[in-house]
């Protein structure tokens, strides 16, 4: 029997660093390609010497994919690419090709310009590295190679994010990325139609969290920084460059419109103009209210946020920044967090998910004493308040998108083990279909009944309708009858007689009989009655055979 194997060289029982190797039918595919933003050394990237021991990968990868632009699933492209060597086709959705080296630029300028880190990839690798990207568009069917397609689907998330199915033959893979199943104020759900893969490869970041209402999150968002500028103290937001930052902007701007408020909104440089081009540019991709409204107005021109500038960090008296990185792990966010955290009436707001290692999971986690570098100690008075404005499916979401494709088997990624060890049981338990969460380094084998595709005539459909037969079902599988034509590879299931038309063959009746001896006790007329009467009752009695012949 054929089987799809998947081994998770990253983001295998964690968060951070996802890369995805998947081999089905023959192929070998990279799911996403990124860096752990925990780590300092060599772990920040995938394990690649799994896939290396012969050479160089392009001997063994057909191609990769990329699902949208946040580091921790395209921070190691170029090291991937022009550090180990990869010279094959990189697939991503225009947006992602758009914002990917961007991020990439200015995390290499962190790294290196700033802390000086080798080993490490340079601003001409990171050129060389995006000439291999070949743009999808949503829902479009690539042919890799004769074999091989892939096909991309709306993710939500991020701009940009895609889900994508991998078909090799009658055996597919769909791959999430990151994905949301609720829609916001700038993006909308994700969506993918019921293709009912052999196996359905999903992100679980919140595998046991469901999540209260929007409303009520975002009611509490509010009140919590009103709170805090109303008592004169300083509202840090830490934020990735595009998505959430976008999100809370939004609803801060419409909530100082309306309560009148005077105390500053900052963005870090840079944060609207990235915002404003790239949402511009890729408008489709935004929600339908954005859409409508953007010809007439830009939601993304705010009247009350206005750019940071780093000297306005000591200035007196209540102010909101939004800064970037999300997870205080580098960047402007984690140099005014060291100005602010040794204030209480301040006050510091998580919306996303924080990996292993940053400042960020370490805050969230109660920690009060921090060792930044230098071995200087940080004294942690601010409040720290986690708010979820995450845009990944929590438990309820993966499990809607589980009824929405059908998948025959699941696997589990970019997750907590305790907490995907939960969701999976769940899956099992629900849909009757085995789940799996490989470790980083570990190969999961999937058995597959391959599916041979049939279509079926319109006629025939009729006439099993006519004769009173439900219409064909997945989940009530019913035979039928009929003659099987293959043409050009491909097979068809028509009407007998529909065949002979299509052949040019013509139809032979062949009669026949036979002697049969009774032993019966009753008369010859008794025995001859009963015999009429079980005949009569019998319609299929008579043979009647139908021989294809020119």
């Amino acid at each position: 029997m054929p089987d799809i194997k998947v081994t998770p060289l990253g983001a295998g029982q964690d968060v951070g660093r996802s890369c995805i190797l998947v081999s089905i039918g023959g192929k070998n595919i990279m799911l996403d390609c990124g860096m752990h933003m925990g780590y300092n050394d060599d772990r920040r990237f995938p394990d690649f010497s799994y896939i290396t021991q012969n050479g160089r990968l392009t001997e063994f990868l057909d191609c990769v994919i990329i699902s949208h632009f946040h580091l921790d699933h395209c921070g190691a492209l170029p090291y991937m690419s022009e550090m180990v060597g990869y010279d094959g086709p990189i697939y991503m959705t225009h947006p992602t090709k758009a914002i990917c080296p961007i991020l990439l630029e200015d995390f290499r300028k962190i790294t290196v310009d700033k802390k000086g880190e080798t080993n490490f990839f340079t601003s001409q690798m990171i050129k060389d590295c995006m000439k291999k990207v070949v743009p999808l568009n949503l829902h479009q069917t690539v042919q890799v190679d004769e074999e091989l397609e892939i096909k991309a689907y709306y993710a939500g998330h991020v701009l940009g994010a895609a889900m994508v199915q991998i078909k090799v033959g009658s055996e597919s893979v769909v791959y999430t990325g990151d994905y949301n199943m609720t829609p916001d104020r700038h993006l909308g759900a994700a969506w993918i139609d019921k293709c009912r893969p052999d196996l359905l490869i999903s992100e679980s970041t919140y595998a046991t969290t469901i999540r209260d209402s929007k409303r009520c999150r975002e009611r509490d968002f509010l009140k919590k920084v009103h709170e805090t500028v109303e008592r004169g103290g300083k509202v840090l937001i830490p934020v990735f460059a595009l998505g959430r930052a976008q999100e809370l902007c939004i609803l801060l701007e419409t909530f100082w419109e309306r309560m009148n408020l005077k105390a500053p909104i900052y963005f870090s440089t840079g944060l609207t103009e990235k915002a404003n081009h790239y949402y511009k540019l890729f408008i489709t991709w935004t929600n339908q209210k954005i859409r409508k409204t953007f010809v007439q107005r830009n939601m993304f021109e705010f009247k009350h946020i206005k750019a940071f500038d780093r000297s306005y960090a000591d200035n007196p008296g209540p102010m909101v920044v939004f800064a970037t990185p999300g997870m205080l792990h580098a960047g402007q966010s984690l140099l005014i967090f060291k100005k602010w955290a040794g204030n209480e009436k301040n006050m510091v707001i998580m919306p996303g998910y924080c990996v292993q290692g940053t400042v960020g999971h370490k805050i969230l986690n109660g920690q009060k004493k921090l060792e930044m570098e230098g071995r200087a100690t940080l004294d942690v008075k601010l409040q720290v308040e986690y708010m979820s404005f995450s845009a990944h499916a929590d438990a309820k979401g993966i499990m809607q998108l589980i009824r929405m494709a059908e998948p025959r088997n699941m696997l589990l990624v970019h997750g907590e083990a305790k907490k995907m060890e939960f969701l999976k049981d769940k899956i099992e338990q629900e849909f009757s279909i085995s789940c799996y969460m490989p470790a980083n380094g570990e190969t999961t084998s999937i058995v597959t009944n391959p599916s041979v595709p049939v279509d079926i005539s319109l006629n025939l459909l009729k006439r099993e309708m006519a004769l009173g037969g439900p219409l064909p079902d997945a989940k009530r599988p019913r035979t039928m009858h009929g003659t099987l034509i293959m043409k050009d590879n491909s097979l068809r299931l028509v009407s007998p007689e529909q065949a002979l038309k299509e052949l040019g063959l013509s139809e032979h009746q062949l009669r026949f009989t036979c002697r049969v001896q009774l032993h019966d006790p009753h008369s010859d007329n008794d025995t001859l009655g009963r015999i009429y009467t079980h005949l009569k009752r019998s319609a299929n009695y008579t043979t009647h055979t139908s021989l294809l012949q020119k």
